[in-house]
């Protein structure tokens, strides 16, 4: 066999498998290589990411809010009046009135000249007790003794409560009656001055707070009256005194 014969057998053989195989080395119309798949993304869901409901954890035990407790009243601070005006009978009846907390003026009645009008204000913060009506003499303001000084007769037949409650910023009224009688019976000669305890019971005699009783006074068998809440009750009760302190 020839040296041609020889090389045209190797390439016909290549040419069989070329055509088995379909496809040359720089055949275009080869099988196209293998692409990743594009479809359309899948769309999440929008919005921040899904937060789970929060569980409020049971057995455990909420407290109540804390409500202060009311104030009881003290001794030292007692209830306050409905209404105002401060007045707690009941207070009153065992704190007697300290002479600092009263003040007190007297003057003369318009509808009666003989009558003078005691007037007990309490401008201390709480109610007081006073004496069921003042310790009260007319006297000469220039006497060294006053031993001599007359005494009203007073009401008797008292009882109830054990002072004369005067609430926070109130006054109490006593009248007394210089000359009940009137007339033109001779009267006690000297005789200048108004001399009066708020409360003959609690307070001493240095408390004593003087009054002129004014030119032409007359004073003869005076008559003293209990403590009241107006002048006209206490011009009343000056006319039942009957008796002697």
């Amino acid at each position: 066999m020839s040296a041609r014969r020889t090389l045209l057998v190797p390439a016909a053989l290549v040419g069989v498998l070329l055509a088995v195989s379909g496809c040359g080395p720089d055949d275009p119309s080869g099988p196209a290589p293998v692409q990743a798949a594009t479809g359309t993304p899948a769309t999440g869901p929008t919005g921040g990411p899904a937060t789970a409901p929060t569980a409020t954890p049971t057995g455990v035990a909420t407290a109540a809010p804390k409500t202060a407790a009311p104030t009881a009243p003290t001794a030292d601070t007692p209830p306050t009046a409905p209404g105002g005006g401060g007045s707690d009978d009941s207070y009153a009846y065992t704190h007697p009135c300290d002479a600092k907390d009263l003040t007190m003026r007297v003057t003369t009645r318009p509808e009666a000249s003989s009558q003078r009008v005691i007037e007990v204000h309490n401008q201390g913060a709480r109610s007081c007790g006073l004496s069921y009506f003042p310790l009260v003499s007319v006297g000469d303001s220039h006497a060294a003794d006053r031993g001599k000084d007359i005494r009203p007769l007073v009401p008797g037949g008292l009882g109830g409560p054990p002072a004369y409650p005067v609430g926070a910023g109130r006054t109490a009224f006593a009248v007394i009656d210089l000359d009940p009688g009137g007339g033109s019976a001779a009267t006690a000669a000297g005789v200048d001055e108004l001399n009066v305890v708020a409360d003959g019971d609690h307070m001493p005699t240095a408390e004593t707070r003087n009054f002129p009783l004014g030119p032409g006074a007359k004073v003869r068998a005076p008559r003293l009256g209990l403590y009241r809440a107006t002048v006209a009750d206490a011009v009343a009760s000056a006319a039942t005194a009957d008796q002697r302190q």
